[in-house]
């Protein structure tokens, strides 16, 4: 590896480290107002029964307000637990907050520990709650309580659309709620009808919220938790504040597309049907697990005279599936700076449709390595050829040099003129790395935090191309390059000592010793990036090497000939 191309790895390291710390002081501190906190539960543990047919609409027993209400003779409604077998999923609904989700495993994803995802903890159990401040007494009022529900089936299973309806009563009117399950998606339906309370609801708003975030999936909880983020997009502004020690809840005012939460690989968003008026969101700082962590809550003001509908997305944060929403919830996915995006919205297309036919995504990297050196070919040619051109004028750099040794100013003219004089491009080494670049840090960020290559087995002992391809774990820590040891990265590690070798130059001196501790520097860096990354940068250094030794020619000139038949080891006569 030349020195050009330690250069641009090296930038890209800079890169990598720099950018949360720039995020981090460039973000604005949102203002706080109301204050709002939850009692965290544990969730019960419900194991779905076999599977019964259920109507496409439960049908709820019609009361007539003055023969029964709360003040009269309708028990209290005790907690009671409904499984749904969705073929996406298996959730258990609580009739607890009129329809609240207390567990939520993703059949397509499993843990470290080979046990499905599980979305619910005991923090956010106490979801979907619908809350609103009383027109009487000025009082927050939550409808928590006494929700009842016909359905008597303890399974429901998800063939076809399913209305599960929940209803209660305020101040003997009849609030109503529906969760609607589709069998194809992840998205479920809320419908909510609270008209007949309107008049005791303040300035007509309530409110369904979606506390605590989602709880951590990943064996790498440190690097997961970097990525927990909540949401509101307003307008076409996407809001983002910062956790707090203490948990405020900020009010934003204004037509609300949808708010989310999410983790590395998954998400949970609040989209309703139309715009709604204002959200709230905030975020607390936590200390509690591995590390310090955000835990951030979320919730919509939806009106209480007429009906609503709000699409609960619960699940993968998988390109296609969010962009198909169609309301831009695909711009919580880190893709890069502006320019870098739809480079890694590329490759992420290519490398899916690939796998279509491919089911490895380890041989799929392979073929995508071997079709971009294809592609980059002439560039890096051009940057052999750039080099060996360079190689061969520097002995008459050295006179010149010598030359000017005490006039830097003449120097730096008579060199530069030089160059043109020879046809020489002192950047043409290092302007076709520059080109790659912006694909390289593509590459950078669809391995790193695309779910499609979470779980991905490849080979042998490689079996998530997500994480490090870790075959034990040292009993102390290591700056930079952590506590475990990775086989791909001391492998391109190899890969660029040997292109060091292969130069057209041999690096002398500092030089020479600063490529050696820059073939350091990144194994280090690269332990703890993902094996599909790793594979794909060895892979990459592999082909460079072979086209270096079979398709370059190896014979730097000793002469460069000018424009106008000139030769560059004769000094040329004005």
């Amino acid at each position: 590896m030349d020195r050009n191309t330690v250069i641009a790895f090296f930038l890209i390291a800079l890169v990598i480290f720099l950018w949360p710390l720039y995020t981090k002081y460039v973000m604005p501190q949102p203002p706080a107002t109301t204050t709002t906190t939850t009692t965290p539960r544990e969730a019960p543990v419900t194991t779905p029964s076999d599977p019964s047919p259920v109507s496409e609409r439960a049908q709820v027993r019609q009361y007539e307000p003055e023969e029964l209400t709360t003040e009269s003779i309708l028990p209290e409604a005790d907690e009671t637990f409904i499984a749904i077998d969705h073929p996406l999923y298996q959730a258990v609904v609580s009739n607890k907050n009129g329809g609240s989700i207390v567990s939520f495993k993703l059949k397509n994803y499993q843990k470290f520990d080979s046990t499905l995802v599980e979305l619910i903890n005991g923090e956010n159990w106490n979801n979907l709650l619908l809350s609103f401040v009383s027109s009487l007494d000025g009082q927050e009022t939550s409808l928590d309580n006494h929700w009842y529900t016909d359905n008597t089936l303890e399974t429901i299973n998800v063939n076809r659309e399913v209305y599960l309806s929940f209803y209660t009563f305020y101040n003997d009117q009849r609030v109503e709620k529906e969760l609607i399950f589709n069998p194809d998606c992840y998205k479920i339906g809320i419908e909510t009808n609270l008209a007949s309370i309107s008049a005791y609801v303040s300035q007509g708003l309530f409110s369904i919220g979606w506390p605590n975030g989602l709880p951590s999936t990943e064996k790498n909880t440190k690097d997961d938790l970097t990525y927990f983020k909540g949401y509101a997009f307003l307008g076409d502004d996407l809001h983002t504040p910062r956790a707090k020690n203490e948990l405020k809840m900020e009010r934003l005012i204004g037509q609300t597309n949808w708010v989310a939460v999410r983790t590395k690989y998954f998400i949970t968003a609040l989209i309703p049907e139309q715009p709604a008026p204002s959200a709230e969101i905030g975020g607390i700082v936590k200390n509690g697990g591995k590390a310090k962590h955000n835990v951030y809550s979320v919730s919509l003001h939806q009106s209480a005279q007429e009906p609503s509908l709000i699409k609960l997305y619960l699940g993968p944060l998988e390109y296609k599936r969010v962009k198909g929403l169609g309301v831009d919830l695909d711009r919580v996915m880190n893709f890069g700076w502006s320019f870098i995006r739809p480079i890694a919205k590329g490759v992420l297309y290519l490398l899916s449709k690939m796998h279509k036919s491919i089911p490895n995504y380890g041989i799929v990297l392979i073929i995508f390595a071997v079709l971009v050196k294809i592609l980059v070919y002439p560039l890096t040619k051009k940057s052999h050829q750039s080099t060996k051109e360079m190689q061969a004028v520097q002995p008459l750099v050295a006179e010149l040099k010598e030359k000017y040794k005490n006039n830097p100013t003449k120097l730096n003219q008579e060199t530069m003129a030089l160059y043109k004089e020879h046809g020489v491009n002192p950047l043409g080494g290092c302007l076709p790395l520059l080109l790659q670049m912006p694909l390289l840090l593509a590459l950078f960020q669809v391995f790193r935090s695309t779910i499609e290559l979470r779980g991905a087995h490849f080979v042998g002992w490689i079996t998530d191309l997500s994480s490090p391809d870790t075959i034990f774990y040292l009993p102390f820590t290591v700056p930079i390059y952590g506590d475990q040891v990775s086989v791909l990265p001391l492998v391109m590690g190899v890969s660029m000592f040997i292109q060091q070798k292969m130069m057209p130059t041999q690096a002398s001196g500092q030089q020479k010793y600063m490529s050696y501790f820059m073939t350091g520097f990144f194994i280090l860096l690269f332990n703890n990036f993902p094996s599909g990354l790793n594979l794909y940068y060895t892979l990459f250094n592999v082909l460079t090497i072979l086209q270096q030794k079979y398709l370059t020619p190896q014979q730097a000139p000793s002469v460069i000939t000018a424009g106008k038949g000139k030769k560059a080891g004769k000094p040329q006569k004005k």
